[in-house]
């Protein structure tokens, strides 16, 4: 599709529950380059300050994206579901590494 951003997933791909119920079509759509509303995806942040960047899927399609393929580690359906998978991400990233380094927790650079 025109401006579509190939996307990767990563082995360790958190969903939340909205999103769980439709998660085949959800990455599908997402490989596809599809209009989903209300789809969200959490990929690493580009900057040294957060962790995550949560993004609706529409913003893999514009051509300026900061990310060619980006690393998706997370999908939701909803902000607020979006920002729950977050929270579930960086609890287990301090239960799991006593630290913060995302790169740890997934295991890919």
């Amino acid at each position: 599709m025109m401006g579509a951003t190939a996307v990767r997933f990563s082995e360790r791909l958190y969903v939340g529950k909205k999103a769980e119920q439709k998660r085949d079509r959800i990455l599908q759509g997402l490989r596809e380059g599809a209009l989903q509303p209300q789809v969200y995806v959490l990929i690493p942040a580009k900057n040294g300050n957060n962790l995550l960047d949560i993004y609706p899927c529409a913003m893999l399609k514009l051509p300026g994206f900061p990310d060619a393929d980006p690393l998706v580690v997370g999908v939701a359906v909803t902000y607020w579901e979006a920002l729950e998978v977050a929270r579930q991400i960086v609890d287990e990233l301090y239960r799991e590494t006593g630290g913060f380094c995302l790169k740890d927790l997934l295991g890919e650079g």
